[in-house]
């Protein structure tokens, strides 16, 4: 097929779309990247809180939004861009970001427990509070964190009020003690998770992550889609049908948009038509529901 053929696609892409059907939808299940003006500002509030030099009072953030939204991915990508690195002198590895989840049932035992996972530290689970966080902060003091990032961070409000207090405290602690940023993730109740420490929301900036209406920016978010779907023809995603049912069936959420076009894609290549459809998306939706 002439490359011109293939010309709505970005160049990584057009290999891609050469592959045979089975192949290009397998490949649909992967996640994939698309860049969008709101997730861009995130990572660029991000890279600025990383290079914060060590201060007294270290800034940090909660980003928020609803389930689906795209926060994980935007967290996911960020620490792609900062891998993990091998000192060679000291024979240690450094992590400038350290990433870990919120216990569901949120207290501090289980906290440093989840913590000292992430580090991949062997510990007993019947060590007590203090032995687990003296090893944390030594562990953290080795790699050299310059953030932590805790998802989840709404599963504070299934605890009680002191056990939302300690855990509260044991993140102003860690920031202080390491003089690192933190950034805590989690729904749109994330901020109400922070509101019964003043100091917390204080330090805590929040940053949200909307949903979508439409806009240019939707518009420009499904065209990204379009350039790294394989499929062999333009579906002109930007049209105004496609963009309202899109919108519509989505909710506005990152995640059901991903999931519809990616759907809908890999039944344009099953069918033959190697091009989204506004059908193709009411069937992908339907059977969605």
């Amino acid at each position: 097929m002439a490359a011109a053929i293939l010309g709505h696609l970005q160049a990584w892409a057009r290999d891609e779309a050469m592959l045979d059907g089975s192949t290009r939808i397998r490949s649909l299940r992967r996640d994939r990247w698309i860049d969008y003006p709101r997730a861009s500002q995130a990572l660029l509030k991000l890279e600025w809180l990383l290079e914060t030099p060590p201060r007294e009072r270290m800034p940090c953030m909660v980003m928020h939004g609803d389930s689906n939204i795209g926060k994980s991915l935007i967290v996911a990508k960020f620490q792609r861009e900062h891998p993990d690195k091998f000192d060679d002198e000291k024979g240690i590895e450094r992590r400038q970001v350290v990433a870990m989840q919120m216990p569901a049932t949120p207290d501090q035992h289980r906290f440093y427990a989840a913590l000292l996972l992430e580090l991949g530290a062997p510990h007993s689970a019947s060590a007590s509070l203090s032995v687990l966080e003296r090893l944390a902060r030594e562990l953290l003091r080795r790699v050299a964190p310059r953030m932590l990032i805790v998802d989840e961070v709404h599963h504070l409000l299934a605890g009680t009020y002191r056990e939302q207090r300690a855990s509260l405290n044991l993140l102003k602690f860690l920031a202080n003690d390491l003089k690192l940023s933190i950034v805590v993730v989690g729904t749109a109740d994330a901020p109400l998770a922070l509101a019964s420490d003043a100091q917390m929301t204080s330090r805590f900036t929040p940053f949200e992550i909307p949903r979508w209406r439409e806009s240019d920016d939707l518009r420009r978010l499904l065209g990204a889609f379009e350039r790294v779907l394989p499929l062999r023809k333009p579906s002109d995603l930007m049209q105004r049908s496609i963009v309202q049912f899109i919108l519509s069936a989505s909710a506005g959420l990152t995640g059901e948009i991903s999931r519809l076009l990616t759907a809908a894609a890999a039944l344009s290549i099953l069918d033959g038509g190697e091009q989204i459809t506004l059908a193709h998306l009411e069937h992908v939706a339907n059977v969605g529901q």
